[in-house]
């Protein structure tokens, strides 16, 4: 775990050298190369051991390897981000030169700016045990990937938030340790760099609270602590261009949410309020407001639910095989997307996610297994023909599991192995 550092932001100055933003091709790309540029550090105090004479910065440039042999670096950068992103950790491996070049922001700044960047579900799971693990899933060749383990803070950690910024960022805040209790720790994991560093601490202690992020600022609500007051009402807001938390408005009421999502703009949540009733409230960024929420939005809304192009989206049945939309005009869930192709009522086989994926829904269970849905489609076929916008797929390798946990459910154990906390997409 690193010490206390600045979250590095999209498409601003790497570690190495400085980058410019607008740049959107190759071209002139030779002088942001790792080793062609000195970097902008800060002063050094000079070693007290006698070393040799540095050469001159000229020198330096002219005897630096290209990244590619026989290809300038320009033409070797365009090469480079063409590699589909399942090999990257095998570039970094390569030189020192492809390490820093891959480190840095300018690689997937550019990969981003010419739209062959990738997307990958990112899963965190809990065992039978109480152990935190996760793992990323490569949709173009289905498959999962490793990932360094989870800072062991929050190993066994309950009711933590989880969530993206800057689309390459994972953050994982708040929660409660099962020593310390509630905490206000922040960390983050890189998918540019494959590394977890640290953010600013939040500025309450919570758990089992709600979260979201709207216009790449990370939203957090309600919860609970240990203190007198168990239920809270408290908010906070995370900006991670000025790297720090700010107070904002506090909720209507203590709530302990169970569901949330953001639509149109604003944040919409529902859960049990102090008297162990159910609550439903919206909050306002523009306005820094809270108000509470009785419309058909929000009537019967208990599973996961998603914002696509504008559309809101809600798994309808416990394997998620079947999805609703909620029509603003007539305020209700009125229209179904169904696969027709049930898979039952399992704790193994319950839809535990629904996230955007490359422009279609992605469910992901229990089990591990995968369905992408091409909602867009949804509206040029009739009710009759939904079941062809389905696809499921099962990552190699987690087949396995998946049986395993069928045949744990037909035995009738109570437990799952293992289950799903949270699922995020991040793009590199």
């Amino acid at each position: 775990m690193d010490k206390m550092i600045q979250p590095p932001l999209v498409d601003t100055t790497a570690c190495f050298c400085r980058v410019d933003t607008g740049l959107k091709t190759v071209a002139g790309a030779r002088k942001y190369v790792p080793g062609s540029k000195l970097c902008l550090q800060p002063d050094i105090k000079p070693s007290i051991h006698p070393t040799r004479k540095k050469p001159a910065r000229g020198d330096r440039n002219h005897s630096q390897s290209p990244l590619v042999p026989g290809l300038p670096d320009d033409l070797a950068i365009a090469c480079l981000i063409r590699v589909p992103r399942i090999d990257h950790r095998n570039l970094r491996l390569v030189c020192r030169r492809w390490y820093r070049l891959l480190a840095g922001n300018f690689f997937y700044s550019l990969r981003k700016s010419l739209g062959i960047a990738e997307e990958w579900v990112y899963v965190i799971k809990r065992d039978r045990d109480g152990k935190i693990s996760w793992h990323a899933f490569d949709p173009i060749y289905q498959l999962w990937q490793p990932l360094p383990p989870v800072p062991k803070e929050y190993s066994e950690a309950l009711g933590f938030g989880c969530a993206v910024l800057s689309g390459c960022h994972l953050y994982l805040f708040g929660g409660k340790h099962p020593l310390k209790g509630s905490m206000r720790r922040v960390i983050f994991y890189s998918a540019r760099t494959n590394k977890w560093h640290r953010a600013p601490d939040m500025l309450r202690r919570r758990h089992f609270f709600g979260a979201c992020v709207i216009n790449n600022c990370l939203y957090v609500a309600g919860g609970e602590n240990e203190g007198v007051h168990r239920s809270l009402r408290s908010a906070e807001v995370y900006d991670p261009n000025k790297n720090r938390w700010s107070i904002i408005s506090d909720m209507s009421t203590a709530m302990v949410p169970f569901i949330g999502v953001v639509y149109g703009g604003k944040w919409y949540l529902k859960g049990l309020g102090t008297h162990r009733q159910v609550l439903s409230e919206m909050y306002h960024p523009e306005s820094n407001s809270w108000y509470p929420v009785y419309d058909g939005m929000v009537a019967g809304w208990r599973n996961p639910s998603a914002s696509l192009n504008g559309k809101l989206y809600a798994l309808d049945c416990k394997d998620g095989c079947k999805l609703r939309v909620y029509d603003e005009a007539t305020d209700s869930w009125s229209k179904h997307i169904d696969s027709r192709a049930h898979l039952g009522n399992s704790n193994a086989l319950e839809a535990a996610a629904l996230v955007p994926l490359n422009g279609k829904l992605c469910i992901v269970r229990n089990n591990m297994s995968v369905s992408l849905v091409d909602v867009s489609r949804s509206d040029q076929v009739g009710t009759a023909t939904t079941q062809h916008l389905w696809e499921t797929i099962t990552g190699k390798g987690q087949f396995k599991t998946m049986m395993s946990n069928i045949w744990s459910s037909i035995a009738g154990r109570k437990h799952l192995k293992s289950h799903i906390v949270h699922c995020q997409v991040l793009q590199a």
